[in-house]
């Protein structure tokens, strides 16, 4: 067992809307700014904030979910992320208590925190209050004593006189006040209906917004003391997640996952249209055997050459639906490859992809459904066992993933669905048809590396099967 010493905060706050977006990736800037290399984290599943934090710091964001992964594992996923760097900053999800539904700390920053040995930084929205953030942050700070509340950043601070009221209260309440940033308007991130646009629509603008958020937080925060607080987090014990060690199978060395059928293309939609992809996924399925290939379904007319496995994740396919449907090329090149038996691994906006229309817009028509629009957002976590077995998880295969969508898809299942959710509800819900696994469920696959390593395996099946048949012609 080895032990890593990597100064630390987690950035948390009493509810959503308070700041700790701003704030997180504005500390996580201005320290790299410093020549400091520094690791992003975000707790929970969101897809979006970690694509800021990759712009502000230089290194892929990274999640840090207890329900999907484990509490087991938050540790190890951190050091893996984190390792050979100066300082990570983890940025919260909701409130700093909140967690997954019913199940009391499960899944919260408060519990990652914990788990990481982490001082907490505070980031109070001050604007309707002044001797009352006391009793607030007093709260918070006595609510779980293995919770430490190393200090407090004051976020919307009208006035020099409202500062020293605040300043005043949490002095008597023993507690730090590490930064005061201004009401101010807001920094251009604009928002729609899954939240933030992400940094792959609007990558000039986004790094201009980072750039600004960087100069918001070292002109109101005292960045010296900030550090000097993340370097009391103490060491943290056991081994780094290893990709390398996960996509092994029994038997195998590591980097040898996809043998004996060779090293084959897979293929993972990006682009605009399909942001939401957890940087674990691409590194299981190289260490499992794969050569990865990004391609953009807006732009690319066929699949990169070789291609023996196709990963399509999550994303906003509904904003792209024209332009999606007029690359009718790359479309009939999905759908051949999917009616050839191609092993596909598709979630959420992959799955509406392959329907046969989106909003009333051609897609890749490998799905005998239609999907649409909807007014009600479906949001919240999920236990899944597979139901059928397919190019990614053997039916029985057991895993906790999130859905996060405002759209529906009918029927919602196939004659062979992917999943069965066993909590909060039952059902079944996806589709498995040939090499095709198709849902609305995200994963993380560092919770089930046999995931990738199955997928990698039928990806090398299929591209050594390809190369048999061309070999076989006359």
């Amino acid at each position: 067992m080895t032990a890593f010493d990597i100064p630390r905060l987690v950035v948390a706050a009493p509810s959503s809307g308070s700041g700790k977006t701003t704030v997180a990736t504005g500390l996580m800037a201005a320290f790299a700014e410093r020549g400091l290399a520094v690791s992003p984290h975000k707790a929970g599943p969101d897809y979006i904030d970690p694509g800021y934090h990759a712009l502000a710091t230089g290194r892929p964001g990274r999640n840090l979910d207890a329900f999907m992964c484990g509490p087991e594992l938050v540790a190890p996923l951190f050091a893996h992320g984190a390792a050979g760097c100066d300082l990570a900053v983890v940025e919260g999800v909701m409130g700093l208590y909140d967690g997954a539904a019913g199940r009391g700390e499960l899944a919260s920053t408060a519990q990652v925190a914990k788990l990481l040995r982490a001082p907490v930084v505070l980031v109070v929205d001050a604007s309707s209050q002044s001797r009352s953030v006391a009793a607030l942050v007093h709260g918070f700070a006595s609510f779980d004593p293995q919770v430490r509340l190393g200090g407090v950043i004051l976020n919307k601070v009208g006035s020099d006189r409202h500062e020293v009221m605040l300043r005043e209260a949490l002095e008597e309440a023993g507690m730090p006040v590490l930064g005061v940033l201004r009401r101010a308007p807001q920094v251009a991130t604009p928002s729609r209906h899954l939240g933030l646009v992400p940094v792959a629509e609007r990558h000039a603008d986004a790094l201009a917004a980072v750039a600004a958020l960087a100069e918001q937080v070292r002109a109101g925060c005292d960045l010296d003391a900030l550090m000097a607080l993340a370097r009391t987090a103490p060491p943290l014990s056991g081994e780094p997640w290893s990709p390398a060690f996960e996509a092994r199978g029994p038997g195998q060395s590591p980097g040898n996952g996809a043998a004996p059928y060779g090293r084959p293309v897979v293929a993972v939609a990006g682009g605009p249209a399909f942001t939401f992809s957890y940087a674990e996924h691409a590194e299981l399925l190289t260490a499992a055997g794969a050569e990865v290939v990004t391609f953009d379904p807006l732009r690319d007319e066929a699949l990169p050459e070789g291609t023996g496995g196709l990963v399509i994740g999550g994303g906003f396919p509904e904003v792209y639906a024209p332009e999606l449907s007029a690359n009718a090329p790359l479309r009939a090149a999905v759908s051949a490859f999917a009616a050839a038996g191609g092993p596909v691994a598709a979630e959420c906006a992959g799955l509406l992809y392959l329907a046969r229309s989106l909003d009333g817009k051609p897609m890749c028509g490998v799905l005998d459904a239609d999907a649409r629009m909807s007014e009600r957002l479906t949001l919240g976590y999920r236990e899944a066992v597979a139901v059928s077995d397919s190019s990614l998880a053997a039916a029985g295969t057991r895993l906790r993933g999130h859905e996060f969508h405002r759209t529906v898809i009918e029927p919602g299942a196939g004659a062979a669905p992917a999943w069965g959710f066993t909590h909060p509800e039952r059902r079944v819900e996806g589709f498995v048809r040939q090499g095709v696994h198709a849902s609305y469920l995200h994963t993380h696959w560092a919770a089930e590396p046999s995931v990738a390593r199955r997928f990698a395996q039928a990806a090398a099946a299929r591209t050594a099967a390809v190369r048999d048949a061309a070999a076989a012609r006359p």
